[in-house]
């Protein structure tokens, strides 16, 4: 499906664009700084369906179409501005839970704030919202991928999906390695402080809010 050329050149520039800090780098560290490494994990999982999601619906012409109607840039745009606001607000607005009589004694889970706790099981579909409903994907897979697709070779939409994937694995594993980075760094902080643990969160989460709110098309 892809000659080697190809593929090395798409691979080298996919490696280059993963490592570059962005909105899903912020989000993994605020997950995995609230929650400790699981929860970072289940949030890299969820970004990267929603890799998987957008290079599908690149090989099928949705990304086409978001590129060409300003109206259905600007609907998902604020969608998802409006998504990450929300949970940081709802995370600014949470109480923790009172910490455990002997907290070094219980795992690192059951020493987080409730709050962290609950959202840890919604985390990965939160995450593929997010990742869902961020326009700038969708119009980076329609620059970028098809510069590495042969139509020739038939099935488009399987190409897409192919090299998404492979964008998908690069940034798994770069999410991963945040992930533990930043849990095993943020156990010391498990067992206390949690106010200001769900504050940092709710306050990246609204940032990124705002920060894709005033993005631009081009």
């Amino acid at each position: 499906m892809f000659d080697t050329a190809t593929l090395t050149a798409y691979l080298i520039a996919a490696a280059v664009l993963v490592f570059i800090p962005g909105p899903g780098t912020a989000w993994i560290i605020a997950q995995s700084a609230a929650g400790g490494t699981a929860r970072g994990v289940q949030a890299a999982f969820g970004l990267e369906t929603a890799t998987l999601i957008h290079a599908l619906a690149a090989g099928l012409g949705l990304s086409a179409l978001l590129a060409t109607s300003a109206l259905a840039f600007e609907v998902l745009k604020y969608a998802g501005a409006a998504y990450l606001i929300w949970l940081g607000i709802k995370a600014w607005r949470s109480a923790p839970a009172p910490a455990p009589a002997d907290a070094t004694a219980e795992p690192v889970a059951e020493a987080l704030p409730a709050t962290a706790r609950v959202s840890a099981r919604h985390v990965y579909l939160r995450s593929v919202v997010t990742g869902v409903l961020n326009p700038k994907i969708a119009l980076f897979f329609l620059a970028f991928l098809p510069q590495f697709v042969h139509p020739e070779r038939g099935m488009v939409w399987l190409q897409f999906l192919v090299l998404g994937a492979l964008l998908s694995m690069i940034g798994m594993l770069n999410s991963l390695m945040l992930s533990f980075a930043v849990g095993r760094f943020g156990r010391r902080f498990a067992t206390g402080g949690g106010r200001w643990k769900e504050r940092l969160t709710g306050s990246v989460f609204i940032a990124l809010g705002l920060r894709l709110a005033v993005q631009q098309r081009g």
